[in-house]
């Protein structure tokens, strides 16, 4: 949710011709991470959970990818998108683990 706040904020910086471009991409993808997680906890087996925590780690590479997009653009300097970064490292370490927990049953 951290993430989701971070992003909403800074896609406020980017240009207002990204406003339908990256900017609504990146919003969609940083609340599809907590979303899947939701959704997926709610399911009935460890194998549907797993199934849509990959789907969140999917969404957080394509978050992470959009910032970086942004920066290579000039859309955003460094120093707004270091936390973002190191929250979507952080969020897919914790993603992998629990994969990883619910494949040992």
């Amino acid at each position: 949710m951290d993430l989701v706040e971070i992003v909403y904020k800074i896609v406020k910086c980017l240009p207002k011709e990204e406003q339908y471009g990256l900017s609504d991409q990146m919003r969609r993808a940083a609340v599809s991470i907590p979303s899947n997680i939701a959704e997926g906890q709610q399911r009935y087996s460890d194998k549907d959970f797993k199934h849509f925590l990959s789907m969140a780690r999917g969404s957080g590479a394509e978050l992470e990818t959009q910032i970086l997009v942004c920066e290579r653009l000039g859309y955003l300097l460094e120093d707004l998108i270091s936390e973002p970064l190191r929250l979507c490292s952080e969020i897919n370490r914790m993603l992998s683990g629990l994969m990883i927990k619910l494949s040992q049953g």
